[in-house]
């Protein structure tokens, strides 16, 4: 499912046109970005939770010339799902 996809989806289920629910869709996602660029968690009961956790500096191989190269520290988010949505996945045929 892509973005245009989800926008249909979510005009149908909420009865609202296509570009009442691509604005909700857009705001939802900026609040995210901006939740997130600040370190907020965000938590969706039954859904899961995002956010932000320090992957520390390492050492790694480049895999075409085989030698070894420093990888930085890096921001990367992280999500977990909740109970409810592993569930739902567990059960999909």
């Amino acid at each position: 499912m892509n973005k245009a996809d989800l926008v249909k989806a979510i005009a149908t289920k909420a009865k609202m046109n296509q570009a009442s629910a691509q604005k909700a869709l857009e705001v939802m996602l900026d609040t995210f970005k901006d939740s997130l660029k600040k370190g907020t968690k965000i938590q969706l009961i039954g859904f899961g939770s995002f956010e932000v956790a320090k992957r520390a500096a390492r050492k790694g191989v480049n895999p075409q010339s085989k030698k070894p190269i420093n990888i930085p520290a890096k921001k990367v988010v992280k999500f977990k799902p909740g109970k409810e949505l592993k569930e739902i996945v567990a059960k999909a045929k």
